[in-house]
């Protein structure tokens, strides 16, 4: 294991934590590298999706970082996956979660619009966390 990969998987872990999610999921995680994908609230491991894992992996190879959740939703624009991640380098990581109110939060992020893969970017997207689990919510 990279000495990178090891300080992105750490920074993710904390993250997963300030969000609140599931324990049992962090600690799939921690031990396995098994990343959580949530369908409105609810959470399932995504290496039980070939294609998502797939996608997933190939996200971590090209862009060198460590994706630790996954959200999915049909928005106006398409079918989207939102892969929560860390970056490679560390001057990045300072603001990849910030906290809105109660129970939401901005979070930076590699959408993959599945209905249209051009429009597919980085960016910040604001999730809510409920019992575990997190949803995109704008």
């Amino acid at each position: 294991m990279k000495i990178i990969f090891k300080e992105q998987k750490q920074k993710a872990v904390e993250l997963m934590k300030q969000i609140d999610i599931f324990k049992p999921y962090i600690k799939g995680f921690e031990d396995n590298n098994l990343v959580c994908y949530y369908e409105n609230f609810g959470g399932f491991w995504a290496n039980q999706r070939p294609e998502l894992q797939e996608k997933l992996q190939a996200i971590e190879k090209k862009y060198n970082c460590v994706v630790y959740a996954v959200t999915h939703e049909f928005v106006e624009f398409g079918e989207c996956y939102s892969f929560l991640l860390v970056p490679e380098y560390k001057d990045e990581r300072n603001n990849l979660i910030y906290k809105t109110q109660n129970n939401t939060f901005y979070a930076f992020a590699y959408v993959w619009n599945v209905t249209d893969n051009y429009c597919s970017e980085f960016g910040t997207i604001e999730i809510q966390s409920f019992g575990g689990g997190i949803r995109r919510i704008g």
